[in-house]
Order: C-alpha cells, then structure tokens, then sequence
C-alpha cells in the first residue's frame, strides 16, 4: 500500500524519483556542476536579455526559477531551463508590434507572453500530447535556428558598429537600415565589438572548458574603462535596477491576448522543440530515457510560475545542459544549485554590470548568432536529402521576410505538405518476377508500403486498376492500419474488378478491419505464409 501511494506521488512530484539516488558523492558533484553553470549564464543572461528587448536583470531572473522548476517537474537529469537566444528574438519580435521595447508596458506583456505560452506547454504535458513536436523537423529548426541568427546578428551589428536607429519589423528591413546607417560608424565601439569577439573565440580555442563568454566581458569592460578614461566615451548596459527577484503581474496585458495568439503558440512550441531536442541529444550520451509528456509539464510549470516572479519565457539551453553534463553532474540538483548560486551571485555582483558596454554585449550576442548556425547538419542534409532542404531554405527565408513567429508556421506546413504528398503515394512493389515463373500472367504479387486511410485511397484504387493478371496476392506486412476508406476502396475493387484478391502476412488491426468492415473479405482470403496462396491461385 504504501509503494502504491509513492508511486502516485511520484507522478505529481516527479522528483521523488530520483530523490532517494542523492549521495554525498553526487551532492558534491552537482554543487561544482551548479557553480560552472551559474558563472556561465551571468553574461548569457545579460546579452539575451538584450535580444529580447528587456533590461538586463530579467535575464538573470530568467536562468533562476525556470531552471530551478523544470529540473525538478521535468524528466531530463542535465537539461538547464532558462532564457535562449532563439526564444528571445522571438518574444521581441512578437511584442515589439505592441509596445517600445523597454517600457514598462513592454515588459509586462513580456509576463503575458510567458503565462500564456507556459498555459499551452502545461495543457500539452497533461493532455499527453508529447508526440506533438514530432511534427516539427529537424530541418524545420534547423532553418529556424539559422534565420533567428540572422535576426540576431543585424539587430546586434548596430551596436558593434555604434549606429543608432529605429529597429525595422523584418530582417530584411533591418538590413537595409543598417547598410543607409554606415556612414555614421562609430570607430571606438567598433574596437570594443571586435576586441570582445576576439577574445571570446580565442579564449574558446585555447581552453575550450573556461568560461569564455564572462572572460571576454571582463575583458571589454576593461577596455570601455580605459576608453572613457581617456576621453573617448563608449556607450555602456547602465545601473540593473534590481539584484534581487521581485514579483510581477502577468494579467495586466490581457487585453492583448489575442492579437499576440499567433506569438504566444509559437513561443510555446519552439520552447518544447528546443527542451525535447537538447534533453535527448543529451539523455543519448548519460544513456537516460526521457518522457515527453513530463518535459512538457516541467517546462510548461517554470515558465507559469516565472512570469509571477518577472521572468520572461524560458527552455532548455544546449550550451548551459551540455556544459552540466561535461562538468559532470549526476542529478537534476546541479540546476537547483546553478539557480541558486546565481541569486546570490546577483545580490553580490550584479552592480558591476552597470559598466558592460554594449559594444561588448552585441560582439558575444554576434558570437551567439555564429554558433547558433549548425553548419554541419545543413550541409549533411543538403547533401543527402532535397525536400527537407527545400523545407530548411523556406523556414529560413520565411524568418527574413517575415515576423519570426511565422517561420515556424511555414516551416511545419512546408514539412507536413512533403509529409502528406508521401504518405497519399505509397509505394506499391511488384514481386511477381521474383516469386512466381514470368510465364504465369494470372498473377500479380504486390507490396503495399504504407497505411492505407482517406489520403491515399484514389491513388491506390488506380495503381490496383492497372494491374492486368486475373488473381492478386497483397502483402500487408508494411501496412499499419486501413481507415474505413481504405477498407471501402478494396471492398469495391473486389467487387468490380472481377479479380480474385488474396492478403498475406496482415497485421492484426489491418486484418480485423478488412474482416470486419469489407463483405466481399473472408478468413480464407488470407494466409500467413505466401507459399499456400501461389499454390491456391496456380490450381484455379
């Protein structure tokens, strides 16, 4: 009784799972995994934040009660929740159109957009809609991805370069105002820009394990100290108006919800692509199986319960998750760990972010955009595979020419199309040659790969027309199930074409509907092996 009633916990409490497996030796562990973890999303926070049009405290708040809540409501043991650069481009984009980025009207639909996207995650997890982002491909993120680094480059080259000018609603239009803007260059925030992504790179290749976005803060910081020092004033984030969690009220921006729809269904979807995908590329390496529909709840949990503590919309992050599992923790505690050293860090240090220049901001954020492109992936899949290219490129190009939301939109309905256009042509494989002697012309061994439902039905029925031999034996071992269209076209066929039809090696649901919904099937229209039916058909 009492092991019945703890698994029944376990289910609301996932964490109650893996509880009892913490050790002084995976404490440890976790703690110096945690510590990594939050000295690395410092400048992280910082930058994305900047993405998103917030200032840079809620960055900070981001990468702590997300992360905190998804690690212990998810199912994934390294995954890392908190603000990422395609989540942030997004959330500008989407509630740019309604408020000047910074005010405070901005900000508090920015706890709208993360409710209400937190509201779907959760409906998902408890609806058991896991399979959902299946129907997002990987070629779809791919262009996604590809295109917000696009988005996030030019929105950020304004700063490296010192230009200064309304942000257009496109990529495309940001483009053309930053080539019209050139002539007002501004030498010495450039200087800060490349110095900052100098170091970050080489600091990147020199000890790949150091944590090289922070190092090149620092060092830019030092180098707009010295700048301004001399005279040469360069441009800098300004004082954080709080170093410590403050409550918020995601309900005053209501009156938005449904002009912001499109966004908040977006938002809410990439954040479950980008959690499911980075927790199982790393759940492959520490050998762990993971729950889609737990993830879903988990994810959906933090960002509900974040827009009430000023966090604005979280999801995993592959950078944080991947350096958590190389730094090696052993249970989702290194992100409680990394949460909370962070909000002590913040009460300590945040003060000094006053005096990051915002050159030094843009040139990591230009970094982040670079890394952001999975070069080897498009070019193994543009190699191996045009329809997902052709998805990949309309992805992309819709991200350009239109707000980012909608690239995911166009991404799926590229991908579904190829989807559907296959799934309606099944391939139908003649056998006959290779079972029965070319000189028997009366019958017609086939191979049906493919479910046979309402979609490809008129298809099939005319590929069955064309077959000439008087009996015909249909092997159902690649057929997973038949709709009652599906069942009525081979019904009809059997009855009109004047041709006797044979099943071989169906799966059990495939035959019962056949069995059951066809008057012209009976049981002894089918055989398991395929031996008795060529000797049934060459007798008649």
């Amino acid at each position: 009784m009492m092991a019945k009633s703890s698994r029944k916990l376990a289910l609301y409490f996932p964490f109650l799972n893996w509880l009892p497996q913490v050790t002084s030796h995976t404490l440890k562990a976790d703690f110096w995994a945690g510590l990594t973890g939050a000295i690395i999303v410092l400048p992280q926070g910082v930058a994305y934040a900047m993405i998103a049009g917030l200032p840079p405290e809620y960055g900070l708040y981001t990468a702590i009660i997300p992360a905190i809540l998804a690690a212990l409501f998810g199912s994934s043991h390294h995954l890392i929740s908190g603000p990422t650069a395609a989540l942030s481009v997004i959330v500008f984009t989407t509630v740019s159109q309604f408020a000047e980025p910074g005010t405070s009207l901005y900000i508090q639909l920015c706890f709208t957009l993360t409710l209400c996207a937190g509201i779907v995650q959760l409906l998902f997890g408890l609806l058991r809609f896991g399979a959902v982002v299946n129907f997002v491909s990987h070629s779809v993120v791919l262009g996604f991805t590809a295109g917000a680094a696009v988005i996030i480059a030019v929105s950020q080259l304004k700063h490296v370069l010192g230009l200064s000018y309304a942000s257009g609603e496109t990529a495309i239009e940001n483009i053309n105002l930053l080539f019209s803007h050139l002539a007002e260059l501004d030498i010495k925030e450039m200087i800060i820009g490349l110095v900052t992504i100098a170091t970050c790179v080489l600091v990147k290749q020199a000890a790949p394990k150091a944590p090289h976005m922070l190092l090149a803060t620092l060092v830019a910081m030092g180098a707009a100290y010295g700048m301004n020092l001399s005279g040469n004033d360069v441009a800098l984030v300004g004082e954080v108006s709080s170093a410590y969690l403050s409550l918020s009220s995601p309900f005053t921006g209501f009156s938005h919800f449904e002009p912001m729809l499109g966004g908040i269904i977006a938002v809410a979807m990439l954040g479950l692509v980008e959690a499911i995908s980075i927790g199982r590329s790393v759940a492959i390496k520490s050998r762990q199986q993971l729950d889609s529909n737990q993830e879903f709840i988990g994810q959906g949990l933090s960002n509900v319960v974040g827009s009430f503590f000023s966090c604005y919309v979280s999801s995993g992050s592959f950078t944080r998750s991947g350096v958590n599992y190389s730094s090696g923790a052993k249970t989702p505690l290194a992100a409680v760990f990394a949460g909370l050293i962070l909000l002590v860090i913040m009460a300590l240090f945040v003060q000094y972010a006053a005096y990051i220049p915002i050159a030094g901001m843009g040139g990591l954020l230009l970094v982040v955009a670079w890394n952001l492109v999975d070069f080897h992936h498009i070019r193994t899949l543009v190699e191996q595979d045009i329809k997902e290219t052709v998805v990949l490129v309309t992805t992309f190009v819709a991200a350009l020419l239109l707000h980012l939301e909608w690239a995911i939109y166009v991404g799926v309905a590229a991908s579904l199309f190829f989807y559907l256009r296959r799934t309606s042509q099944p391939v139908i494989e003649s056998l006959t040659s290779e079972l029965v002697n070319l000189e028997d012309k009366d019958v017609e061994v086939i191979r049906i790969n493919g479910s046979i439902f309402f979609g490809c039905v008129q298809y099939l029925n005319q590929e069955l027309q064309n077959i000439t031999a008087k009996r015909v034996i249909i092997l159902g071992r690649g057929i997973n199930f038949i709709d009652h269209l599906g069942v009525q076209m081979l019904d009809d066929y059997i009855a009109s074409s004047g041709r006797q039809v044979y099943f071989c090696r169906f799966k059990s649901k495939a035959k019962e509907a056949l069995l059951s919904g066809s008057k012209h099937v009976q049981e002894e229209n089918f055989s398991e092996r395929l031996t008795p039916l060529l000797t049934l058909t060459s007798r008649k």
